[in-house]
């Protein structure tokens, strides 16, 4: 019997739903707020995974969320987050942050460079138990990302090196990748994989540019390759999906 072929759909950065007002330039891979195609609502357990350009001395002012899972990855610049929890951070790029949002916590998000943009993805996971305790976590894992390879930023597998997620069935990876250095992706059923700077060429796929991504379902063991600048790449492996 043949072997089932990896499926990729590969999602270009222009081809995003985009929201542009005087503070914020944010491209969004799945249906959000005022943008929604009933055929792009998620991903695996992803329900949100956000670009943003955050002018100085702006963002996002203080609002609720609930029973989801928030991680934050900056690219450039520093962001300062404040919660009704009494926790704050400033979230710097190589810092992963992770906020649980439980039974509800209010929350601001501000860039904090005060002369310069600050650039980010934030992505939501659902959790696997509801209506848990509020709680937050970050971790600088630069030290991890300089030696090459994926790097575990969140998870709800037990990685020692990883912030924690109230999510069994999923791991964010971050790769800040050398000029043509090939990595190998998670083997797992659903598989998300997002070049945030420069570009990289994805088995069953062609070459992805900044912005781009690709859903993979059935992947195996499928290799990515930087390009000759490098590439910065986000990762999520996912071992169920939302039952919708």
């Amino acid at each position: 019997m043949a072997s089932l072929q990896p499926t990729v759909d590969l999602r270009r950065s222009g081809e995003r739903f985009a929201t542009r007002i005087d503070w914020l330039d944010s491209r969004h891979s799945f249906s959000f707020n005022r943008h929604y195609d009933p055929e792009n609502t998620h991903f695996g357990l992803l329900l949100v995974s956000n670009d943003d350009v955050i002018q100085p001395e702006t963002g996002f002012s203080t609002h609720p969320h609930r029973d989801m899972e928030i991680v934050t990855w900056v690219l450039e610049g520093e962001l300062e987050h404040k919660d009704s929890e009494g926790n704050t951070g400033l979230i710097y790029p190589g810092l992963a942050q992770r906020m649980s949002a439980g039974t509800g916590i209010l929350h601001s998000e501000i860039n904090a460079t005060k002369a310069a943009p600050v650039h980010l993805v934030q992505m939501w996971v659902v959790p696997d138990t509801e209506r848990i305790r509020p709680g937050y976590a970050q971790l600088d894992i630069n030290s991890e990302l300089s030696r090459g390879g994926l790097v575990p930023v969140a998870s709800g597998r037990g990685h020692d090196a990883a912030i924690p997620i109230r999510q069994d069935g999923a791991v964010l990876w971050a790769g800040r990748l050398g000029p043509n250095e090939a990595v190998t992706l998670p083997d797992a059923p659903f598989v998300h994989f997002y070049v945030a700077k420069g570009e990289a060429d994805l088995d069953h796929a062609g070459k992805l540019a900044r912005g781009d991504a690709a859903r993979m379902t059935l992947p195996g063991a499928l290799k990515a390759t930087a390009g000759a600048e490098g590439a910065e790449v986000l990762v999520w492996e996912m071992h169920t999906r939302l039952a919708v």
